[in-house]
């Protein structure tokens, strides 16, 4: 097998298989971005005097060449070759001679596995934040579509206290914001430029790390070129605890349309061609895409626990268990896409049931109005408690503002912030809009 590290020996094809396993397929993702990193490590080479300016000009033709034949998918690692890394720089090799051999002056595999780490990483982190800005605006337009329509509330699985469809969808487009800000913190972390650190310790070669951060496009080096190597692991933790905070959302989420579509409760309806039946029952219509999302978004919530598990108790500088995070981190981003990609597609397809409170088993729903109104007509507040209590248990409670069925939200007169009349859609908006300028 072809090996930046190889000096005339070869390990046994039985250590290569074990010590390779599914990186060569992983390394794949990585691929333009080691380009992209190729490129401007060369340009900073050639302003200090390692390459000339004719060498700049074929290597960036010749990664050019290489970078379009990725874009097309024509792109592979071949058989006998270990890594991304490796591949590039045989390609250029073939084509350029010794030339080719140039491009890994002033650099090691372990900075350039990170610097591809992090610009990978970086442009996964944007794709997460289209697609949530993206479910935010569908939850917000819910929101406010559905915003009278009264839903009833539950703690405990028991029937509670009045709640409306605008409350429940604008709900979990506050808690995107939430996970915008986790998503902003990973993104911080992973927009910082190890490349020049090396193997952990930097070199002797006047590296302009400077030069190759603007390059990049990175919002700093990491300084250190130790902190640079201990940023493996941590880099992928923090991306991997965003993901779990979107994936707490999903799954909760998931789990609210499970149950509301249950005829128990008929909250909200989806076309039949977005559920499935059952083989013996012909009336099931089977919530699967939530209940898959919702088994998704578990096995994202596994991600920061098995990476810090596969990161703890080592010494600083690098150990090849880091190649395993590929294994447990690429996955789970593709699953994070697929699902918010999914929920914002039945998003499309929701049918909210406008009429839930003529069924009599919400008729104690409004016991808590009932207190309220009271407690505001002068009756000390325990006293109206107890009174509608024992009128609940003799069986004789009706609320006093009349029939329930035709109740909207804002007939409930709630303004505070956040309440049922006041969901403050607008000023979420603004939350979001800060958060997401986190990630740029």
């Amino acid at each position: 097998m072809a090996t930046l590290w190889s000096k005339g020996t070869a390990a046994t094809d039985k250590v290569e298989e074990f010590t390779v396993g599914n990186d060569r397929i992983l390394d794949l993702k990585l691929a333009r971005f080691d380009v992209q990193g190729s490129k401007a490590h060369i340009r900073m080479l050639e302003s200090i005097g390692l390459l000339s300016s004719e060498e700049l000009e074929s290597l960036d033709a010749a990664l050019d060449r290489i970078a379009s034949r990725i874009d097309k998918g024509d792109f592979r690692l071949e058989d006998d070759v270990e890594d991304i890394h490796s591949q590039v720089e045989l390609l250029l090799t073939r084509e350029l001679g010794e030339m080719g051999k140039k491009i890994h002056s002033g650099r090691s595999r372990n900075d350039q596995v990170l610097v591809d780490l992090k610009l990978f990483l970086r442009d996964e982190l944007l794709t997460l934040k289209k697609q949530t800005l993206e479910l935010f605006d569908k939850l917000q337009t819910l929101s406010e579509k559905y915003k009278e329509v009264l839903l009833p509330g539950y703690t405990h699985a028991q029937i509670a206290m009045p709640s409306s469809f605008g409350m429940w969808f604008g709900a979990y487009a506050e808690a995107l914001v939430d996970d915008m800000y986790m998503l902003g913190g990973a993104y911080r972390v992973v927009n910082q430029n190890p490349l020049g650190s090396a193997a952990g310790y930097g070199n002797s070669f006047p590296l302009d790390r400077q030069m190759t951060t603007d390059l990049l496009g990175f919002a700093y080096p990491h300084y250190n070129s130790v902190a640079a190597q201990m940023s493996r692991g941590k880099t992928e933790k923090c991306v991997a605890a965003a993901l779990g905070s979107l994936a707490l959302t999903l799954n909760k989420f998931a789990s609210d349309c499970c149950m509301y579509m249950c005829p128990n409760f008929g909250f909200i309806h989806f076309p039949d061609n977005l559920t499935t039946g059952s083989s013996i029952m012909p009336h099931k219509k089977n919530p699967d895409v939530w209940e898959i999302m919702r088994g998704k978004c578990n096995r994202i919530l596994t991600t920061e626990a098995e990476v810090s598990m596969m990161c703890s108790n080592m010494a600083h500088g690098y150990h090849r268990d880091y190649q395993l995070l590929k294994d447990v981190l690429f996955p789970k981003l593709e699953l994070m896409h697929e699902c918010l990609d999914m929920a914002s597609y039945m998003l499309d397809y929701i049918e909210v049931n406008e009429n839930i409170l003529s069924d009599p088993k919400y008729k104690y729903l409004f016991t808590v109005e009932e207190v309220n109104l009271r407690t505001l007509g002068g009756t000390p507040f325990r006293e109206a408690y107890k009174q509608v209590g024992i009128e609940v248990n003799e069986g004789r409670f009706v609320y006093s503002k009349g029939d329930t069925s035709s109740l909207k939200a804002s007939d409930l007169g709630h303004s505070h912030i956040g309440s049922l009349g006041n969901l403050c859609n607008d000023l979420i908006r603004e939350k979001m809009k800060e958060a997401a300028l986190l990630i740029l």
